[in-house]
């Protein structure tokens, strides 16, 4: 009967173990969802200000051939920060699943290690 018991608390310590697993988890991925949308704004932000400055300077150019040269630099740049930002914000979404998950992955591994032993 004891065992039973023991038994019982152990199944309900790893349940109470896992939620709490799972609330880490949640409050890292919103946390970091939250980090990584301010990011994106802030991002988004500069190239809206960016675009501005672009347009002031092609509406300052004397000729065509200036302006073809300020639109081809402007271009360049613009794509060039558009793939760095991205792989910056890939690379942090990564990262962030990987922390999110984490505890639960930790979770996993007590529990593989608790039912390959045998129940006595």
């Amino acid at each position: 009967m004891d065992k039973t018991f023991k038994t019982a608390e152990d199944f309900i310590a790893f349940g109470q173990g896992n939620v709490e697993a799972f609330v880490r988890a949640s409050q890292i991925w919103a946390t970091g969802v939250q980090d990584l949308s301010k990011q994106i704004a802030a991002s988004t932000q500069a190239q809206v200000e960016e675009s501005f400055d672009t347009v002031k300077a092609l509406s300052a150019v004397k000729s065509l051939k200036e302006a073809v040269d300020l639109h081809s630099s402007l271009s360049k740049t613009a794509v060039e920060k558009t793939l760095a930002e991205g792989t910056r914000f890939a690379d942090a979404a990564a990262k962030l699943a990987e922390q999110a998950f984490a505890p639960i992955t930790e979770r996993m591994a007590i529990a593989t290690e608790a039912f390959a032993r045998p129940i006595v």
